[in-house]
């Protein structure tokens, strides 16, 4: 984290605001990832009532979204803004849904949910991964350890939802010559495997950004690019992905 003058007067305004009980920065900026151009993310967290216009009465110019305004689900809504000429996004956390979450987490329970620029959608236990990896700044938030109910839950989920995508690509692209359509399938099929392992490894994961970087499934980039049209091709593809993944989920097994 960088600039710390600024992240306390962010701070102060949002953690200020009615309702509020604690903020946290997370993101690049949170674990010291970022690059100079990186937004900055930060969290405020109220329990069941928020009024977004309260944030938006703050003045900083942007978009400030009502409260599901992102689909709804865990990932409730925030805002787009421009403060100090940084971009900054902020995240509406309701401290009742995330303490549900992680109680579901902790007996091995979660959903996902879809979500804008995801390939996999995102797992409710999102929220309780910010809890153990963002910066608290106000407030007081609990900082929990991944729970080994999940890291023998998580992993057979996540796989079977790319199985099934493979599966039903194999029979409704591969074997029709649709291109476009394997391709995304390949790739949403590898965004899940990528959360299985690193649940099977009992890492948290708040985004896609570096997902398949850390499950060692970066050279999906390979079988991805230059897919061929003929059938038989794609099947060959689908085939070469398959033992790409069981070998990552196999390293990742301690």
């Amino acid at each position: 984290m960088d600039d710390p003058s600024f992240v306390d007067h962010v701070a102060d305004r949002l953690a200020a605001l009615p309702g509020v009980r604690a903020v946290a920065l997370g993101g690049s900026r949170a674990s010291a990832t970022h690059r100079p151009s990186s937004d900055w993310d930060f969290a405020l967290y109220y329990p069941g009532v928020f009024n977004p216009g309260d944030l938006g009465a703050l003045g900083w110019h942007g978009t400030v979204s009502e409260l599901g305004g992102w689909g709804g689900g865990v990932f409730n809504g925030g805002a787009w803004l421009e403060i100090d000429g940084r971009r900054v996004d902020i995240h509406y956390r309701d401290l009742d849904v995330v303490e549900h979450e992680l109680a579901e987490a902790q007996h091995g329970r979660f959903h996902i949910e879809p979500l804008l620029f995801h390939l996999a959608g995102i797992p409710s236990y999102l929220v309780v991964a910010e809890l153990a990896i963002n910066r608290v700044l106000r407030g007081n938030l609990p900082r929990p350890d991944y729970p080994r109910a999940l890291r023998e839950n998580a992993p057979r989920v996540w796989r079977d939802r790319a199985d099934m995508t493979l599966g039903y690509a194999r029979n409704a692209y591969a074997a029709t010559g649709r291109v476009t359509e394997l391709a995304g399938a390949l790739a949403v099929s590898a965004a899940m495997t990528a959360h299985a392992v690193l649940a099977t490894r009992g890492e948290w994961v708040t985004n896609e950004k570096r997902l398949l970087e850390r499950a060692g499934l970066r050279d999906m980039d390979r079988l991805i690019s230059g897919l061929p049209a003929d059938p038989a091709g794609l099947e060959d593809r689908v085939d070469q992905a398959i033992r790409h993944f069981n070998e990552a989920l196999t390293e990742a097994k301690p």
